[in-house]
């Protein structure tokens, strides 16, 4: 096949001639005609920088050398007006995030028009025309009403389809998808990288892949790189990069996605790996069921009684009042020690649950008994004592953590509300030993959540959630977006905690791996209601339900 990008020896640095700080170093790699190459690594391993460099949009202070040839140029050579003519129509990328790539204030459609007027310089018309039919292309439903919708008014995935279809436009000969499906349901995901497959096999452009999921790169790449801290380490056929993967971190990250035919104690992280320090002790049946039968012969700890939460909405000023039903007729138990996977798409009420159980947002209808006490009656000041034992750690760390004050003072807070700890420094020094604990430094204390990764500040909100010793915590999506090493780390950490302090979880995600492998029980949810419950195995060896049986063939299969 006949080379289309050549990438020689591309460094990247940055901090100037003082300090020099090399992020991207010799990475060297090429893409042919009609191929899809996959680029797999974690945050921080270089592949969107590569990205970045090939498209031109690195910023002015850094140094880069190497090459980056297409059509003969050396793209790191040409001015900027000839490399805007390449962006977009001859070589074109979808972002990770569709919200951050779409301009809020404007229609969909209009945005997608502007890439057409931009490039093709065609009439308005004729673009809207053009801009339809790609949205029927990337199969949007109703393309007359995403046209004039606004960001915000469309789902995730339909979103993507948008920015899709934008970066396709032009029919460009290299489409760049970084990212494309972090965070998107799994069923989502299955329709996003079938949708790239299907316009790659159509139009016969060639795509670079980038995710840090392998599984995921699997399913629809035909040759893999890996990268790790800033290198270029293994490269070879998806095939091969599986079944005889030959570089220790290319190992490390088929390893740290939990198997879902197996149950190992302990998930081996990318450090074990390296370390070459890997448990692997598998957790058999009778030790699972010996387990379970302990946690089973207790009173339960929560139990929800036919929960049901409504909300009143109305489209327009002389419209009647229509009732939406988020959550219908939700019941089911939860024990001490027990770990409930609650899994499902967004929308289908997940979030909507456990704010009712958290008494954030009240249901409508139904009974939520806490140790065999109904907390729907509770008046403020009962709620707040409630709020010690119910605890829940947010899916997006950063947005829960407050910008302007110290990790310290954040986790310190609750403490202090609930009374925990003689005094300030009694409660700091306790501070400090949880973050120990959740695999962070002392000093961290006095840092702010901008100076941590996103696997260390969803540590800190573990440890925030921990520091008032509650009963139940709430694991709202709390691993969908970190990397698949860090995500290892982070499940482990919660297994550790909980058996160290006897927490009961909820774990509530769209991936089904990762609960199936938390979880003792497991509650499938679409559409407000809970279509299957019971045991995870069972649940995922044998699926009753037909959505069920959905989510488990939209997880990516390995080789």
């Amino acid at each position: 096949m006949s080379v289309l990008l050549e990438i020689n020896n591309l460094s990247i640095s940055f901090g100037g001639s003082n300090k020099q700080k090399k992020v991207l170093n010799k990475v060297s790699f090429h893409l042919s005609k009609n191929e899809i190459l996959g680029v797999v690594g974690e945050s921080g391993s270089g592949k969107s920088l590569t990205s970045l460099a090939i498209m031109g949009l690195l910023p002015e202070n850094c140094d880069i050398d190497g090459e980056i040839i297409y059509n003969s140029n050396n793209l790191l050579e040409i001015k900027e007006s000839v490399f805007q003519k390449i962006r977009g129509a001859s070589i074109a990328m979808v972002f990770q995030e569709p919200m951050s790539a779409l301009n809020p204030s404007v229609r969909c459609g209009k945005q997608v028009a502007e890439v057409l007027l931009t490039h093709n310089k065609l009439k308005t018309k004729k673009a809207r025309s053009q801009v339809l039919e790609l949205f029927e292309k990337v199969k949007l439903p109703n393309p007359k009403r995403i046209y004039k919708a606004y960001p915000h008014e469309l789902s995730g995935g339909q979103k993507q389809r948008v920015v899709i279809a934008m970066a396709i436009a032009c029919k460009p000969k290299i489409l760049i998808a970084d990212e494309p499906t972090t965070a998107l349901d799994v069923t989502v995901q299955k329709e996003i990288i079938e949708l790239l497959a299907e316009i790659q096999s159509n139009s016969g452009m060639s795509v670079i892949f980038i995710s840090h999921d392998l599984s995921l790169v699997a399913s629809i790449a035909s040759r893999v790189a890996v990268m790790y801290r800033g290198e270029m380490v293994e490269i070879g056929s998806t095939k091969t990069i599986f079944n005889s993967p030959e570089h220790l971190y290319t190992k490390a990250l088929i390893a740290s996605k939990p198997d879902l035919n197996i149950r190992l104690k302990k998930l081996p992280t990318v450090e074990d790996v390296l370390s070459k320090n890997i448990e692997n002790k598998i957790i058999s049946k009778e030790e699972r069921d010996a387990v379970q039968q302990e946690i089973y012969n207790q009173k339960p700890l929560l139990e929800v009684n036919s929960l049901s939460k409504y909300y009143t909405i109305q489209k327009g000023v002389f419209s009647s009042r229509q009732l939406y039903t988020a959550v219908n007729q939700v019941s089911f138990k939860l024990y001490p020690g027990e770990t409930l996977g609650l899994v499902g798409e967004s929308g289908c009420g997940k979030s909507t649950l456990s704010n009712a159980i958290l008494m954030l947002d009240p249901p409508s209808k139904g009974e939520i008994l806490f140790e065999q006490k109904c907390i729907t009656s509770f008046d403020k000041k009962a709620l707040k004592k409630l709020r010690k034992d119910i605890q829940i750690i947010f899916q997006d760390p950063f947005a829960s953590l407050n910008p302007r004050i110290s990790v310290g003072k954040a986790i310190l807070e609750p403490m202090t509300v609930h009374n925990i700890g003689n005094d300030i420094k009694d409660r700091t020094a306790k501070v400090k030993a949880l973050l120990l604990q959740v695999g962070l430094k002392q000093e961290d204390f006095y840092k702010y959540p901008h100076e941590f990764s996103g696997g260390q500040r969803q540590r800190v909100g573990i440890a925030r959630a921990i520091a008032v010793h509650p009963k139940l915590i709430i694991c709202d999506e709390s691993v969908s977006a970190l990397d698949i090493s860090v995500q290892a780390q982070v499940l482990n950490l919660l297994n550790n905690l909980k058996a160290d302090f006897g927490f009961s979880y909820i774990f509530i995600s769209h991936d089904l791996t990762v609960v199936k492998y938390m979880s003792d029980q497991l509650m499938v949810m679409e559409k407000g209601e809970i279509v299957e419950k019971g045991d995870a195995d069972q649940i995922y060896n044998s699926p009753k339900n037909s959505y069920t049986k959905t989510l488990i063939e939209a997880v990516p299969k390995t080789f």
